[in-house]
């Protein structure tokens, strides 16, 4: 039972295949996969961003978002939206001018991402290194001072 514990406390590295694979939707209407998402952005810091336009929290957060992505521009920022439609999520993004690269989740919370990541709040935030690895699997606040530690990794 103890051990049981344990690994459910670890903090994956790596995606599952199953979170790979699943479907997103880019600005444009396209279809991605995750992995395809990751790839593009390969060798590259990335900090991962799981929000959408009706999550308070999420939109208190964009003023110290915004100053991050002044902080530190070499980092991609990925935009995971949970709206429950495509118009108001592109009309969040123009509206509140969210430079990166934005992403529908078309599962929402009930896709393959959702359940690896086991997410029940957001706004959530990850950051994934330079070779693709999970450096920082949870935080909830974009001032956690863990995100910048991640960031300077």
């Amino acid at each position: 039972m103890v051990l049981l514990l344990f690994i459910g406390c670890e903090k994956p590295t790596h995606f599952t295949q199953q979170s790979l694979e699943e479907v997103f939707m880019n600005f444009s209407q396209e279809e991605q996969t995750f992995e395809s998402i990751l790839k593009k952005h390969k060798g590259k810091k990335i900090l991962i961003d799981v929000w959408a336009s009706w999550c308070k929290d999420c939109l208190v957060g964009l003023p110290d978002l915004l100053k991050l992505q002044s902080e530190a521009p070499e980092v991609v920022y990925v935009f995971l939206s949970l709206d429950k439609t495509v118009p108001r999520w592109k009309r969040a993004i123009e509206h509140y001018q969210i430079k990166g690269d934005h992403y529908f989740m078309m599962q929402g919370n009930h896709g393959e991402f959702a359940k690896f990541i086991n997410l029940w709040w957001i706004p959530r935030y990850m950051v994934v290194d330079e070779k693709g690895e999970i450096i920082l699997f949870k935080a909830t606040k974009i001032t956690d001072k863990k995100i910048i530690n991640a960031l300077k990794k």
